[in-house]
């Protein structure tokens, strides 16, 4: 194949290569950014009519073939270097081109991800939903406290039989984000007018027996990288603090369609990282000095405070589970391509996921059941079912537990003092899973120990985020407006981003190669059980997020006032996590697209432990 007025002829470099012993190897694309060739006369006006202006850049040596060469790891002679220069002076004229094509964020790559094995059969079939038995309610009418911190099964109970109206609801939301906002930093806009407008309505049909559904005239919000017509989406970026879309996300869509009502677009950490965002850093409400944890930052931390009755975020590699995690709130980690992503920021295509942070798990399987399934957009979203049965025979499911992470190894007399410090924390939080084991056992629950996978490296197939994200944010970097973004540590995105430009196409696909063999390992073993539990931060989070699989994340109890202290108790620290009087959380991880089931076995255990019940104390 040739290319095209441009006069790169890709056959030939891949000859050149080939003869030169490097077919299967291929230099960091960043090698593009570094230099740039003589252009024969015949090749500018191409490259000219493209838009492409690259007579600025120096032309590329031997010298730095040799240093892109380092970074990937290969080796190479004068003579195949010298036999290359051709092929990688027209190739990064190809790279320039289409960099200057200006791709937005929206537009997804033409591969898509399916995280489903060979020969695996989905259940298609909708069936009505089944919700737990109506719970009593007239406690909460009139008491403003219990009726912020209800569970949207309560909720809708109370404004199904116009015991509280939604306006009512509205106000007292909209009311609590006002007042709490200071100290948490969890808003980024309030959409009042539009929520005041939605929440008359729905008590309107209500009125007139036009009942949609448990979510009609409930309150709830959303990471502000769902967009929203008529307000902004910041992406909790700098730089994009005014940026508005002229549509609505399909997850707004779907809700707005279900009667629920939107009443604020919540903080998230920068680009989808972390708990800052350019308004500061969101807080968790159980200790207002320490990070929500991110990126759904907001979302989380509001629906712990009792400030909106349900939310939703994203995860990509523990974005929903570490603030849900902190903030006491329930998490559902859909199973990849569940919900369709259309309308929301993209970070990165083969992992990012869309899912609902709310108070209850069944709170999680109604908001899933009003947002998930294909909508004629998003082309990896399959068309599975998600059969909400609140009553589902629980105990027939094979239960597992990740027998090597309920386990504490001391470290030796000879080990850093620091290291025996977390090792305490460890040992202290510790106590909280080992509790949840002897409690599912007395449920009657028969636990066996699996073990996950080895030898699949889920952490270095985590590079791929970086690639794809680097990929769908690629005009930050060149612009340099990357320079807007609120951080820019070593950790951060401007950095990260720069960092995956040395990442060569060839390793991007061999990494996926790498996790086509780690998808086929994780199915063998959800092949043996139904559902496996597991403390929520390990080797498991960044595996399943990989292999697409589901998650449930559940309050667990609330550390004691013995706790060991937090690494750094300085305000907003990173390292400030934990310590007396924080929550704790267990994780619930279940087959691809077995999300119901999954929630009706985690719910079983909210039940009966009733932590989601815990709520912290706000001044």
């Amino acid at each position: 194949m040739s290319r095209d007025s441009g006069g790169i002829h890709r056959r030939r470099f891949l000859g050149v290569c080939a003869a030169a012993g490097i077919g299967q190897t291929l230099l960091p694309g960043v090698l593009w950014g570094m230099a740039a060739s003589q252009v024969s006369s015949a090749e500018k006006p191409a490259l000219k009519g493209a838009g492409v202006d690259r007579d600025h850049l120096p032309a590329i040596t031997p010298e730095m073939i040799d240093a892109a060469a380092a970074i990937a790891a290969i080796k190479l002679t004068a003579e195949q270097k010298a036999m290359m220069l051709d092929g990688l002076r027209e190739q990064r004229d190809s790279v320039l081109v289409i960099r200057n094509m200006k791709i937005s964020n929206g537009v997804a790559p033409a591969f898509v991800f399916d995280p489903l094995p060979a020969g695996m059969k989905l259940d298609t079939e909708r069936k009505p939903m089944r919700m737990s038995k109506a719970p009593e309610v007239k406690t909460l009418v009139g008491n403003e406290n219990a009726l912020a911190f209800a569970s949207v099964r309560e909720l809708a109970e109370l404004v199904k039989t116009r015991k509280v109206s939604s306006v009512t609801l509205t106000k007292l939301y909209i009311e609590r984000l006002k007042r709490y906002d200071p100290q948490l930093h969890f808003v980024i806009t309030l959409t009042e007018e539009r929520a005041l407008k939605q929440a008359a309505a729905a008590d309107k049909e209500i009125a007139s027996g036009q009942y949609r559904g448990p979510l009609h005239g409930i309150p709830w919000g959303a990471k502000d990288l769902l967009a929203v017509k008529g307000y902004r989406t910041t992406w909790g970026a700098g730089g994009f603090e005014e940026q508005t879309f002229d549509y609505d996300a399909t997850v707004v869509e779907r809700l707005d369609a279900a009667g629920a009502v939107l009443v604020a677009k919540l903080s998230m950490g920068a680009l989808a990282q972390g708990p800052i965002w350019f308004g500061g850093m969101t807080r968790t409400p159980w200790n207002s000095h320490q990070p929500s944890g991110g990126s759904s930052a907001g979302s989380a931390s509001a629906v712990g405070a009792g400030c909106v009755g349900f939310a939703i975020g994203t995860e990509t590699l523990g974005s929903i589970a570490s603030p849900s995690s902190r903030c006491g709130a329930t998490g559902l980690r859909p199973t990849f391509g569940f919900v369709p992503r259309t309308g929301a920021m993209a970070l990165t295509w083969t992992m990012d996921k869309i899912g609902p942070i709310c108070r209850s798990v069944e709170d999680c399987a109604l908001v899933m059941s009003a947002i998930y399934g294909p909508d004629g957009h998003d082309r990896s979203v399959k068309d599975a079912a998600f059969n909400w049965d609140a009553e589902l025979d629980w105990k027939k499911l094979r239960v597992g537990y990740l027998k090597s992470e309920f386990e504490a190894t001391k470290p030796g007399p000879e080990a850093f003092a620091e290291r025996k410090k977390n090792y305490e924390r460890k040992a202290y939080d510790l106590k909280y899973d080992l509790a949840a084991l002897d409690q599912l056992k007395n449920m009657g629950v028969r636990l066996i120990p699996v073990t996950w996978p080895n030898g699949y490296h889920f952490g270095d197939i985590t590079h791929v985020l970086g690639a794809e994200s680097a990929a769908a944010f690629d005009d930050l970097t060149i612009s340099g407006r990357d320079s807007l973004l609120t951080d820019q540590g070593p950790q951060e995105w401007p950095t990260q981003f720069r960092v995956s430009r040395f990442y060569s196409a060839v390793d991007y696909i061999q990494a996926q190669r790498a996790r086509s063999l780690a998808m086929d390992a994780v199915a063998k073993l959800f092949a043996e059980v139904d559902v496996i539990v597991t403390p929520t931060f390990g080797t498991q989070l960044s595996a399943t997020n990989l292999t697409g699989h589901p998650a449930i994340i559940v309050p667990n109890g609330v550390r004691g006032d013995d706790a060991p202290q937090p690494e750094h108790t300085g305000d907003g620290a990173p390292d400030n996590v934990g310590g007396p009087g924080t929550p704790v959380s267990l994780t619930f991880l279940g087959g691809l697209y077995s999300d119901a089931r999954l929630a009706a076995f985690a719910r079983v255990y909210q039940e009966a432990t009733g932590f989601h019940r815990l709520h912290p104390k706000l001044g």
